[in-house]
């Protein structure tokens, strides 16, 4: 994951000294990179030992390991050609909202594929191959995005479960046994009903794998494989939008891929098209 990425998405949480750096990073990137440690420092305020140390939190041997991290994601950092990625203000007109709300969905789906490693997708990938049933939970908008994975994934012939009331998917996963798998969706990794179907799912011998936002967070420090969605919601003052974006994004991904390595998979959809189509042709 880009350590703009991760610096953005903790810098709510981190303490006043660390999120003035934060701030100075993620707002010169390119400036940092010509700065030493000390020069950092007398920037931001603080002092030299702060700056290492803040490098160190987030996983750097120390500030020049940092920087090197900061360059690789300058240089991986994708926009779509003339997009605006800002915040969308009241008085925007309709074109200048139009954009920046395509640059922060395409920015969104785009860092979220950045985040996750092919390690981390290919023993996702694995367990839900092999599992006997897949349950699927979220509620709110994660909700929406649940019922779109299951959906695909029964496509594939695949024995998945999800329900919008979260009591049903509470209900599911208590029969879950050894060989399932539970996929937690919640960007915010907080949501108190998906955080206790992922602490009964792991009771009952269940694989969890979360889909989660990066911070540290419940459903995480539960789950066995972590997927990580890269939103940024206060860019466009919205309900979900980005979230859910760079949520459908990482389940079509996992679908596409599971679709791939499956080789019947062509003939479940074209039998799930040929059941659609004899639908509508009874209706008329």
């Amino acid at each position: 994951m880009s350590v703009l990425s991760i610096i953005e998405a903790q810098l709510e949480s981190l303490a006043p000294a660390d999120r003035q750096i934060g701030d100075f990073i993620l707002a010169h990137p390119d400036e940092v990179l010509r700065l030493s440690s000390a020069s950092l420092a007398e920037k931001t305020g603080r002092s030299q030992s702060s700056v290492v140390k803040f490098a160190q939190k987030l996983g750097f041997s120390g500030y020049q390991d940092m920087k090197f991290a900061v360059s690789k994601a300058k240089a991986s950092e994708w926009r779509a050609p003339g997009a605006l990625h800002a915040t969308i203000e009241l008085d925007d007109s309709h074109a200048t909202i139009a954009q920046k709300l395509l640059a922060s969905k395409m920015h969104a789906m785009q860092q979220t594929l950045a985040a996750n490693d092919e390690t981390a997708i290919s023993r996702a990938l694995d367990i839900t191959d092999a599992a006997r049933r897949i349950h699927v939970a979220g509620v709110g908008a994660s909700s929406l995005v649940a019922r779109d994975f299951c959906y695909k994934l029964q496509k594939l012939g695949r024995y998945a479960l999800h329900d919008s009331d979260s009591h049903v998917q509470m209900a599911n996963v208590s029969a879950a046994k050894s060989g399932d798998v539970l996929f937690a969706l919640s960007y915010s990794g907080a949501s108190i009903e998906t955080v206790r179907i992922a602490e009964l799912a792991r009771k009952r011998a269940v694989t969890v794998i979360s889909l989660t936002g990066p911070k540290q967070n419940a459903i995480a420090r539960v789950a066995d494989v972590n997927l990580y969605t890269i939103a940024d919601e206060e860019k466009v003052r919205s309900s979900a939008i980005t979230a859910r974006d760079a949520q459908l994004m990482l389940t079509d991904f996992l679908f596409i891929l599971l679709l791939q390595r499956q080789q019947d998979a062509g003939d479940y959809i074209a039998d799930s098209g040929d059941a659609v189509t004899a639908l509508k042709l009874g209706d008329k």
